[in-house]
């Protein structure tokens, strides 16, 4: 891994700032040392170093660390570039050719979700996503799988109270059916939604995840009735283009769990 350009200090810090998942959002100094196999003299130096830039924040009573604002100013500027856009779309053009059906790529948004990439499925009907369109979280697969790895009060602050808004029949409005769906995304990696949003809509999603952490949803949609009929075959190509995303993303962190 190591080469004239490598600097073993600049990855190490990396390492601890990809520690902090949706999973794991805190850390302590001795825990984060054992998971990373790195001395706890060095994490603590590490963690000094990061939160003198804003990038760690230390708990004055418990002394355990969560990520700091200079990350979020970090990921504004990271999704204003529109790189992830560039990145993603030839592998939502491909996954658009293999099934047919509309490839999606959203991010949170808040309490909502919003479209950054998209292409077109091919044939007579098809779905048409708008990039910059935003919709509420708890409405689609795309948001169940975005929010389901979230701690469930965090995800009740971001919607708000019951009943939440209901845009057609299907849309679940209650935290009890969202407590459904989100268990679908973590026991199998996929959610399925048809009608939630649109009522003649159907959509699979999965995770998109970087070192451990949900970052965006990839999506196929099209007509409900054609969707719900083909959706083994719709899951395993949204894996590998997901797979191969996180790659994209992140070459040298190897495969990523979806």
């Amino acid at each position: 891994m190591a080469g004239s350009g490598f600097l073993q200090t600049a990855d190490r810090a990396l390492q601890v700032l990809l520690a902090f998942t949706d999973d794991r959002p805190e850390w302590g100094v001795t825990e984060l040392g054992r998971e990373l196999g790195l001395d706890k003299s060095v994490v603590q130096r590490l963690l000094a170093t990061l939160a003198n830039r804003g990038f760690v924040l230390a708990d004055p009573e418990s002394r355990r660390y969560r990520l700091g604002p200079a990350v979020s100013q970090l990921a504004r500027v990271a999704e204003r570039s529109g790189a992830l856009s560039l990145i993603a779309r030839p592998v939502l053009a491909m996954l658009a050719r293999e099934t047919g059906e509309s490839a999606v790529l959203n991010v949170a948004h808040g309490g909502s979700y919003r479209t950054v990439a998209a292409v077109d499925g091919r044939g007579p009907i098809s779905y048409t996503a708008v990039v910059g369109h935003v919709m509420p979280g708890h409405a689609g697969s795309s948001g169940h799988a975005l929010f389901a790895g979230l701690p469930a009060d965090e995800v009740r602050e971001l919607f708000g109270p019951e009943p939440l808004a209901r845009c057609t029949p299907s849309t679940p409005t209650t935290y009890a059916e969202l407590a459904q769906r989100w268990q679908q995304v973590r026991d199998t990696g996929v959610s399925v939604s048809a009608g939630e949003f649109d009522a003649n809509v159907g959509a699979v999603a999965v995770p998109v995840r970087l070192s451990g952490a949900t970052v965006a949803s990839m999506t196929l949609i099209g007509p409900a009735e054609r969707v719900t009929g083909r959706i083994d075959d719709l899951t395993a190509a949204l894996r590998g283009a997901a797979t191969d995303l996180s790659r994209r993303l992140a070459p040298g962190a190897g495969p990523q769990g979806g």
